[in-house]
């Protein structure tokens, strides 16, 4: 295993225990959790810096284990949520590799939104179609993923970016090696 295949999977293993130990600062607080999304961050820094597949693996263990082992999110939330922050990791993973490469905070902040619309866009989308049909509409989706959430949206804008250069400028996180780009033919 090289050095810094070893170093995102730690690093990924790390996110996975701050995603299920953060929130529960948070569930303190009533309805701290869908304002803050505390859950949120450590599956967006996975993906930003251990790539897609540590990302997808961090969004789907961080709920479940979440879940098993506190209760949050409850069972009927669970599904949707393990697919959003699965997307989130996935989207980050994949973006902030091929993304201004010479600009990366540029690119960090293109990955996260990216990742952050398509990750609530397919909560809606599993809720609408699946776990909450005829139940589930726009007006909720908005409500539920963009006006609660701004607290904690503007938290992630503000946060993660920084965070994630002060981890790969201090060596604590390998930074990923961007995609070539594509040759026209």
């Amino acid at each position: 295993m090289k050095n810094g295949q070893a170093r995102r999977m730690i690093t990924a293993a790390l996110c996975v225990a701050i995603g299920v130990i953060l929130p529960q600062a948070f569930h303190a607080i009533p309805n701290a959790g869908s304002v803050f999304l505390p859950m949120h961050i450590p599956v967006l820094v996975c993906g930003l810096i251990c790539g897609w597949r540590y990302g997808i693996l961090c969004g789907i263990l961080t709920p479940l284990l979440s879940s098993v082992l506190t209760g949050m999110p409850p069972m009927a939330y669970l599904p949707a949520m393990l697919c959003e922050l699965a997307v989130y990791g996935l989207v980050t993973g994949v973006l902030s590799r091929r993304l201004r490469p010479g600009r990366p905070m540029a690119g960090r902040y293109l990955a996260l939104i990216a990742a952050m619309l398509a990750g609530r866009l397919v909560m809606g989308a599993v809720n609408a179609l699946i776990f909450r049909a005829g139940s589930y509409s726009l007006a909720v989706f908005i409500a539920a993923a963009f006006v609660t959430a701004l607290p904690g949206i503007a938290v992630q804008l503000l946060v993660i970016p920084g965070l994630v250069h002060l981890l790969e400028k201090s060596g604590a996180a390998a930074p990923l090696e961007h995609a070539p780009a594509r040759r026209e033919t």
